[in-house]
């Protein structure tokens, strides 16, 4: 049997959507597709999350390491490093060269969630 993904949705417990779904919009470019009450559907190209407001949850921050939810690999991870950096994103680490052939640079929203982007490098 083949196994093919159409596409993935991160689904994220966040203690104020307003906050969140703004920084995911004005800081990192994302685009709002829907809206329920409590939940904001957003998307970057075919990367999507779903964001769901749980004010009694714990951080992302406070969780460390498993803050990380996301690695999202793009064609032009420069640009996008540069167009994030233009609109005050605030960043894990700017774009390097990794040992497993990836340029890459991190991100980290309010409640700390932290999210890689990353390009394959061509030998």
């Amino acid at each position: 049997m083949e196994r093919k993904v159409i596409h993935t949705h991160h689904v994220l417990a966040v203690k104020d959507l307003q906050i969140e779904a703004a920084y995911y919009i004005d800081k990192l470019g994302f685009e709002r597709d829907f809206t329920a009450p409590g939940w904001e559907f957003l998307s970057f190209g075919d990367f999507k999350v779903m964001l769901g407001e749980c004010t009694d949850a714990l951080l992302a921050r406070d969780t460390g390491d498993h803050s990380y939810f996301a690695h999202a690999l793009v064609e032009n991870v420069d640009e996008i490093y540069e167009e994030f950096k233009s609109r005050g994103a605030k960043f894990l680490f700017t774009p390097k060269n990794q040992p497993w052939n990836i340029r890459e640079f991190g991100v980290i929203t309010p409640d700390g969630h932290r999210i890689v982007f990353g390009q394959l490098i061509k030998n």
